[in-house]
């Protein structure tokens, strides 16, 4: 049934005290249907809502106040976090390293825990471990809450050089590191046996590092014979039984092809390859021995 609501001030009469009233009329009533009489008037002072209203806006204060102390406090526990210990760096991963050890990798970055993670110079770090002749390429990341990742990726060592009894690393660089301790052995690369630190064996460095890490693997000894022919001045002892004959000059051009020289020759005999301008293969039993050829000079 559809009503009225009016609001009005009423003032009774003789009394200074004005009041805010909202009737709520029943239309009937007024049009005199429905049988309905003034009594059904249902009058709501203002007064009576206050209390409701005063504790939505309590509660809406309440909500502010928590929201601000909520900021507050979180901005001093950030303070404190910033500067205490917190904040930085507690632990440093290193990876990709074989030769080079986590420690000499850690102390080249200077990374410990008296260095802010937030204020990390991640490329500051990278150029300091750049610094180790072994080292090519450095990566510097952070990982929340308090670790630094250092990733490397070293030059890879092309060979060995033999002095005595002692094994000098040669780098895919060129550069020649300090001898292996006492008990190591080389691994994974070939040795260089009867070289001097000349030309010729940084010219030999250079060469080496062009050519595939796959075919370094199969490659035993590498001699230096420089009475001999200047175009024949190497010879190579390579781990699937072949003796290689070739020269410092394009080195790395003529043993890149050495795969496919030697699986054309899958069906023949062992023996000397000879690799220069052009290739052939000279079996075993076809090469004179020093026995053989100290006859034939006699």
């Amino acid at each position: 049934m559809s009503e009225i609501r009016t609001i009005c001030w009423i003032m009774p009469f003789g009394c200074h005290d004005k009041r805010l009233y909202i009737l709520r009329v029943d239309r009937s009533s007024i049009t005199g249907d429905g049988g309905k009489t003034m009594e059904d008037r249902k009058v709501v002072t203002i007064e009576d809502r206050i209390p409701t209203l005063k504790a939505q806006r309590k509660q809406r204060a309440n909500r502010r106040l928590v929201v601000y102390l909520s900021i507050f406090f979180f901005l001093i526990l950030l303070i404190i976090y910033f500067q205490s210990s917190l904040s930085h760096i507690r632990n440093v991963e290193v990876s990709g390293n074989n030769y080079v050890s986590d420690r000499e990798i850690i102390q080249l970055s200077e990374l410990d825990n008296s260095v802010s993670f937030w204020n990390l110079n991640t490329e500051k770090v990278e150029v300091k471990v750049e610094e180790s002749k072994e080292i090519a390429n450095v990566t510097v990341s952070r990982q929340f809450p308090a670790t630094a990742k250092v990733k490397v990726v070293e030059n890879a060592r092309v060979a060995y050089l033999k002095k005595g009894s002692q094994y000098f690393p040669i780098l895919q660089s060129g550069a020649i590191l300090d001898a292996l301790p006492k008990g190591d052995t080389p691994v994974s690369a070939p040795i260089l046996m009867q070289w001097n630190e000349s030309t010729e064996l940084s010219d030999m460095a250079g060469e080496l590092r062009k050519v595939n890490l796959s075919i370094i693997n199969r490659i035993s000894e590498i001699h230096y014979t420089p009475d001999g022919d200047k175009a024949f001045n190497l010879t190579l002892y390579m781990t699937d039984g072949y003796e290689v004959k070739t020269s410092i000059a394009d080195f790395s051009e003529k043993m890149n092809s050495y795969p496919l020289i030697v699986e054309k020759l899958e069906d023949k005999a062992k023996g000397v390859l000879y690799l220069n301008e052009g290739s052939w293969l000279e079996p075993y039993e076809e090469v004179p021995t020093n026995d053989e050829e100290n006859k034939e000079t006699s």
